[in-house]
């Protein structure tokens, strides 16, 4: 009977089907060898218009969100075909968003503004986290007697792509101890095993990167955090107030031609936040493709409780989160100040509240 009920959902979404050769059976003569022959009246549903999404890391907790809105089928329920193209980090796939290689983009949102600055109009529409998930682990290996960041002069610090939000953490950390940023060298080392081997080989001698990247390396005793983004409370003693990370953004021209795609790309995320709220850690364990746990389920377990209250409870933008991420980043670019960069046309939450409504949330 399941197995009935899983072709009469196949045949319903295709107007043909190929079967095990080049022989083509239409609709109806399908039905009617499966004797599902009444089926024919439903109205057949229109084949979904691919979507790309580019992020930089997908395999970080930093995304988890959008992982658990594609492997729990929530963007196809939207009636979306959605693919997801991996880069190292997040201004590779910021790039492909503005080259138009991918439609809309999973990344930090203060790339929205920063693209006002290039005369770039991006708009983020949904929020995935609250604050940076992000720590600074130096080499137990290479920096032994490490005492303060002053200890980081003149050493190279691994990020997931310059111009990402880790290298502007790292950059933030530095200046909050009266450091000058150029005096530690970045180096990008892309995500999962890239990042560990560049410190493993020692190209670079810490790392500033996300989970579950840091606790992994963590719990093997490759490096000793000595800075932590990963809570609400360390977040917002750096940057002064509630910090958005990682967001669904887009250009302004894709959400006034396409809000129906928008809309349903919010609906499942929105979905995704939901479920995350109540998960058991074993239900987001088994959720998650394998690779993304680097081989310690452990560690990925004890990344996600520690970082759970960061991921967006509903989608909306902080009140006070466009306002935060502009001073952080004036901060590290006074010019940005004098830039005229309008916080309201950086996100709106309109979608989002829409979905909250469907999902009750």
């Amino acid at each position: 009977m399941l197995r009935m009920r899983a072709l009469g959902m196949i045949v319903l979404h295709c107007s043909k089907i190929t079967i095990m050769s080049s022989h083509v059976l239409d609709r109806r003569t399908l039905l009617s060898l499966l004797g599902l022959a009444p089926l024919w009246s439903l109205p057949v549903l229109g084949s979904a218009e691919l979507l790309t999404i580019a992020v930089g890391g997908q395999g970080l907790l930093y995304y988890l969100p959008l992982v658990i809105a594609q492997q729990l089928g929530y963007f196809e329920a939207e009636g979306l075909a959605v693919r997801i193209e991996d880069y190292p980090g997040g201004s590779q796939s910021l790039q492909a968003l503005e080259s138009g290689a991918a439609d809309v983009c999973a990344g930090a949102y203060e790339h929205t503004l920063l693209a006002q600055q290039r005369g770039s109009q991006l708009r983020a529409f949904v929020v995935q986290g609250r604050a940076p998930q992000i720590a600074l682990g130096v080499a137990a290996r290479w920096m032994p007697r490490y005492q303060t960041l002053a200890d980081l002069r003149g050493r190279r610090v691994g990020v997931s792509s310059l111009g990402a939000s880790t290298a502007r953490a790292m950059q933030l950390m530095l200046l909050g101890d009266g450091l000058d940023p150029a005096a530690v060298q970045l180096v990008g080392v892309g995500s999962g095993p890239d990042a560990m081997e560049a410190l493993r080989t020692g190209r670079v001698h810490a790392l500033c990167h996300a989970d579950p990247l840091m606790s992994v390396l963590e719990d093997k005793g490759a490096v000793r955090i000595v800075r932590d983004l990963r809570d609400l409370r360390s977040s917002a003693q750096l940057y002064g107030g509630s910090m958005p990370s990682g967001t669904l953004y887009a250009t302004q021209a894709f959400l006034r031609r396409n809000p129906a795609k928008a809309q349903a790309l919010s609906n499942a995320m929105v979905r995704s936040l939901k479920w995350l709220q109540t998960a058991a850690p074993m239900d987001v364990l088994r959720a998650v493709p394998a690779p993304y746990l680097l081989g310690s389920r452990r560690a990925y377990l004890s990344a996600f409780e520690h970082m759970r209250t960061t991921i967006s409870p509903d989608g909306m933008m902080p009140d006070d989160g466009p306002a935060t991420a502009l001073r952080a980043l004036v901060r590290l670019d006074p010019a940005l100040a004098r830039g005229g960069i309008d916080l309201e046309r950086s996100y709106t939450n309109e979608f989002v509240r829409q979905s909250r409504q469907r999902f009750h949330t």
